[in-house]
């Protein structure tokens, strides 16, 4: 008998069990796909300072002096670069009291990042308001956007200050 005639159960064995762990991986290794339901119901950031969401250049802190309106003062805090983009916040205080935390600039090039600061942003803005100070808790799934928020938001309460 030939060779290549033999029945060989082992072998398709091997060969199936080979192919379905394939499939496996490749199936597990596919991103997920987002709608563009969630897309849409982003918040867009004010672009009245000239930082976009997602997109900044400026390093440093910006001070702007107080409003028309006495004891009340407005402060840009640091750009704190994060892995996923830069994040960027502006306080409002009116004597003394925090009374307006806006994120100005946050990841959001992509669905994903638009989709988990869609409502990391406004949590970290009401922790902040509620704390008056930088002491707040990171939001769960937004790690790194909640680590330069409250940087941002130090760098702020600490130009407030001086």
């Amino acid at each position: 008998m030939h060779a290549l005639k033999k029945n060989r159960p082992l072998r398709r064995i091997v060969l199936a069990g080979a192919a379905t762990v394939s499939g496996m991986v490749l199936l597990l290794s596919m991103k997920p796909h987002t709608s563009a339901a969630t897309a849409v119901a982003v918040p867009v950031p004010s672009s009245s300072s000239g930082v976009s969401g997602g997109s900044s250049s400026s390093g440093g802190s910006s001070s702007s002096g107080g409003s028309a309106t006495s004891g009340t003062k407005t402060v840009t805090g640091d750009t704190v670069q994060t892995r996923w983009g830069p994040v960027q916040v502006r306080i409002t205080l009116k004597n003394g009291k925090l009374t307006e935390v806006e994120a100005i600039s946050y990841p959001s090039d992509n669905p994903r990042d638009r989709e988990i600061n869609s409502y990391a942003v406004p949590q970290l803005r009401r922790e902040a308001l509620a704390a008056q100070s930088a002491n707040i808790d990171t939001v769960s799934g937004a790690t790194y956007t909640s680590d330069g928020y409250r940087q941002s938001l130090q760098s702020a309460l600490d130009s407030a200050s001086s």
